[in-house]
């Protein structure tokens, strides 16, 4: 392929290396791009799941539930599950007292590592993820109805 007189091929690579870099980097970037919008090992739970509430929170303007499919938060035996993967849940923001209703929007459900913080990913409105600690404590979910809410512990059945 390569002539005598011609570069070698250590040569030919390293010079094609210095001569596309931004290609290099533009593949870089697309796949960082298609890999972020693929959801981590959450799959939606579907329409026939019983769904568990595992937080309730309470804020001056309204109320907040998170739900979970049961699979997850209870196993065979009854005996509650610790979450291990992210898992796709429902955010309930309940403004019944505005004449509002009680939407449901799907999130993304994660424990932290140190199994002390449940994170709420409302990845369908674009905002910050919300961090509730486990043992429950005041957090803001979004700038409009859920702030200063405050929630009591995660997976508590009342």
């Amino acid at each position: 392929m390569f002539k005598k007189d011609s570069r070698t091929k250590r040569k030919h690579a390293a010079l094609m290396r210095r001569k596309y870099p931004a290609r290099r980097l533009a593949l870089v970037g697309v796949m960082i791009l298609i890999f972020a919008g693929v959801p981590a090992a959450a799959k939606d739970p579907g329409k026939e799941a019983y769904m568990v509430r595992v937080v309730a929170c309470e804020g001056p303007d309204a109320k907040m539930e998170i739900y979970l499919p049961q699979s997850v938060v209870f196993d065979r035996d009854g005996g509650t599950r610790t979450i291990n993967n992210s898992v796709i849940g429902y955010y309930a923001l309940d403004l019944t007292a505005s004449n509002k209703g009680k939407p449901l929007e799907p999130v993304r459900i994660s424990l932290s590592a140190d199994k002390k913080t449940v994170i709420v990913k409302q990845y369908t409105r674009g905002l910050p993820p919300t961090r509730i600690p486990v043992v429950g404590g005041t957090v803001d979910f979004d700038s409009r109805f859920g702030t200063a809410a405050k929630c009591g512990p995660f997976q508590a059945q009342e």
